[in-house]
C-alpha cells in the first residue's frame, strides 16, 4: 500500500512511502510541510531508522490476533509497521499537530484506531474492551515511550490490573537499567523492585541517538517485559510497596532506621524490630541489598504485626 499524502496547501508530499518516515530527510518533510516541530516538552524524539523499528517488531512477537497500544505514535513509523502485524493497533497521541499528521497517514489503515487523548488520563479498560483480540490473540504494549512519562506509564500498567501479556517499549537507557537492576547495585531501586515483581524484564538493545529526529542528549534502550501478577506469597500490596519506598526513600540509612522513619504506616520500633527477625533480616543492611524475596518476606511480617 502506498498512500500519497496531501499538505495543507493543496501540495503532495514527495514521501510518498512510509518506510521514508524512518529516515531524517523523509521527517523532516513532514514536519515542515504540516508546519510542526518537534515538541521539548512532550519529549518528542522521532526514530528515523529502519534496523531499530524491525528490532522492536521482532522483541513484540506480534501474531494477527493481537491487539495493540502504542503511546505517541510520533509521525506513525512505528504504527505502520504494527499495523501490518497486529489485527489492532489503538494509537494515543497527544499533539494535536501529530494528529492531523496522523490520519492522513493512516486513513486507508482500517485496523488502527487513532485516539487523541493524553495517555496518563486514558481509561486503557475500557479501551481494550472496545478492542478484544483476535481468539488465538493477546493485549500488547508496544511504544517508544516519551521520557516525561516513562516511569508514571509503567507504573499504571502494571498496577491497573490491565489483562496485559507483554510490553515492548524504547526507554531511556537510565530508566532499562534501573528496571533490570539486580540487589546491591547503585541502579537498584524501587522501580526495580516494583517492575521485577510483576514481569520478567529482558534488555533487548541499546539505541543510539543518532536513530532518532532530533537526536536526545542520552542514549535509549529497547526492553521487553513478560507481565504476571504478583507473587501468591504477598500478602499485603499496600505495606510491600510502603516497605520499598521506606527502603530507598533514604538509601544511606540501614533498614532498621529506614522503616522506622517512613511516610505511611506507623511502625513501631518493636514492630520493626520483629519483623526483620522474622524475615530473617538484619537490621543493619541497607534496603538497596534486599532481594526481591526478602522485600516479600519484610512486608509480609509487618503486615501480620498490624493485624
Amino acid at each position: 500500500m502506498t498512500p500519497t499524502f496531501e499538505a495543507p496547501d493543496g501540495n503532495d508530499i514527495d514521501i510518498l512511502e512510509p518506510e521514508r518516515l524512518a529516515t531524517p530527510s523523509g521527517a523532516a518533510a513532514v514536519l515542515t510541510r504540516y508546519g510542526l516541530a518537534p515538541r521539548k516538552g512532550l519529549g518528542q524524539n522521532f526514530l528515523v531508522d529502519r534496523n531499530v523499528l524491525r528490532q522492536i517488531i521482532s522483541a513484540a512477537r506480534l501474531t494477527p490476533d493481537d491487539t495493540v497500544i502504542e503511546i505517541g505514535p510520533g509521525l506513525g513509523v512505528l504504527t505502520w509497521a504494527l499495523a501490518d502485524h497486529a489485527r489492532t493497533v489503538v494509537a494515543v497521541e497527544v499533539d494535536a499537530g501529530l494528529v492531523r499528521w496522523l490520519d492522513r497517514l493512516l486513513r486507508e489503515r482500517d485496523n488502527v484506531r487513532l485516539v487523541h487523548a493524553d495517555a496518563l488520563q486514558v481509561d486503557f479498560h475500557a479501551l481494550l474492551a472496545d478492542h478484544p483480540p483476535g481468539p488465538a490473540g493477546v493485549y500488547k504494549v508496544i511504544a517508544n515511550l516519551p521520557y516525561y512519562i516513562t516511569t508514571p506509564l509503567l507504573m499504571r500498567f502494571l498496577e491497573d490490573a490491565l489483562p496485559l501479556e507483554s510490553m515492548v517499549v524504547m526507554v531511556q537507557k537510565e530508566v532499562a537499567q534501573r528496571m533490570t537492576a539486580a540487589p546491591g547495585s547503585k541502579e537498584y531501586g524501587a522501580l526495580s523492585v516494583a517492575v521485577q515483581l510483576r514481569a520478567d524484564v529482558e534488555l533487548v538493545g541499546v539505541v543510539s541517538p543518532h536513530v532518532f529526529f532530533p537526536k536526545p542528549a542520552v542514549e535509549s534502550a529497547v526492553v521487553r517485559l513478560s507481565l504476571r501478577p504478583l507473587p501468591e506469597v504477598v500478602e499485603d500490596e499496600e505495606v510491600l510497596f510502603a516497605v520499598v519506598r521506606a527502603a530507598f526513600g533514604q538509601r544511606r540509612k540501614t533498614l532498621r532506621n529506614a522503616l522506622r522513619g517512613a511516610d505511611g504506616p506507623p511502625w513501631s520500633e518493636e514492630a520493626v524490630e520483629a519483623a526483620l527477625a522474622a524475615a530473617g533480616v538484619d537490621s543493619r543492611r541497607r534496603g538497596e541489598t534486599l532481594s526481591l524475596a526478602e522485600f516479600v518476606r519484610v512486608a509480609n511480617a509487618l503486615a501480620r504485626a498490624g493485624r
